[in-house]
């Protein structure tokens, strides 16, 4: 069955990548095509330019599940590699769209991109288009795109905001909260004896917050969430040596030890700092707790 494509990295599937897979669901449903998306792994800078590439907000997986959950019905993970780099505008137009992908309309952004050396612009896919045959469709300009500020959303300036600590800003930038997840694994045994004890995250993103104290909502093994808080940091008042992601449950009952946690970043409490004693750090994680606590009360649920 034909495709309606949209192409693009989509890191984070924040609210303008979301509207513009509404209009490629849109029109596939006027045309009974089915809506598709074309992205790439790795993300081209690390092949292109691997001194300038970003740290990614999601992970494959979490990008994959979040554009299903935006409406597309098939996602073609591209491998970019040097050897695709250098497929010429008429090789991807009929090798990807045509040939893979069965493209009978593809929507992208007026300033697209493709082919060797970003050769190829919406005028010369137009072209392909009416050779190969897929019709070329310009996606309208997104308002959901557009902060307060009049600065469109973007994946860059996400990324930005979360290593500034600021998750609230870029949850609802992104429609959904900045997650790290990954296995758990065993930590010092420190919290357990000298402060509170916790759940170590090996997170698999890329990206990490900024070090600090953060309110948090965890799902151990991809359950249901549970209120939490999480630090993220060098462990100072330990003399810690490599970064870790500790989260302490706020469960009133016991919870069977997981294997894997999706850790959900909401807000921020504070910035991590090297305290006197053990026991100076346990009475302020008591207080962070209780900051916690009195933020899920008051945003139970909260996105």
């Amino acid at each position: 069955m034909g495709t309606v494509v949209t192409i693009g990295n989509f890191d984070g599937v924040h609210l303008g990548h979301q509207a513009i897979l509404r209009q490629v669901v849109a029109r596939s449903r006027e045309l009974n095509l089915v809506p598709a998306v074309l992205t790439f792994e790795p993300h081209p800078a690390k092949v292109l330019a691997p001194g300038r590439a970003p740290l990614l907000i999601n992970t494959t997986a979490q990008k994959l599940r979040r554009l299903e959950q935006a409406g597309a019905a098939t996602v073609l993970l591209c491998p970019f590699s040097p050897e695709f780099a250098q497929l010429s505008p008429e090789e991807f137009a009929d090798r990807v769209l045509r040939q893979t992908l069965n493209a009978r309309v593809v929507m992208t952004g007026e300033d697209f991109r493709f082919g060797h050396r970003q050769s190829g612009d919406i005028v010369r896919l137009r072209e392909l288009g009416a050779q190969l045959g897929f019709a070329v469709e310009a996606v309208a300009d997104i308002d959901a795109g557009q902060r307060s500020s009049g600065q469109r959303i973007s994946s860059t300036g996400i990324r930005a905001l979360i290593m500034e600590g600021k998750v609230s800003q870029a949850c609802r930038l992104m429609g959904a909260p900045f997650t790290l997840e990954g296995a758990v694994v065993s930590g010092f045994g420190i919290g357990k004896k000298q402060t509170v004890p916790t759940l170590n995250l090996a997170a698999e993103n890329e990206l990490l917050p900024q070090y600090g104290v953060y309110v948090t909502r965890t799902r151990p093994d991809g359950g249901a969430p549970v209120a939490s808080i999480t630090n993220v940091g060098m462990r100072p008042t330990f003399e810690g040596s490599a970064v870790t992601v500790e989260t302490f449950l706020l469960s009133d009952g016991p919870v069977s030890a997981p294997a894997r946690l999706e850790v959900e970043f909401l807000g921020w409490v504070r910035a991590e700092r090297k305290f006197a004693s053990p026991e100076a750090l346990r009475a302020q994680i008591l207080c962070d707790v209780g900051s916690a606590r009195r933020f899920h009360r008051h945003f139970p649920g909260r996105a």
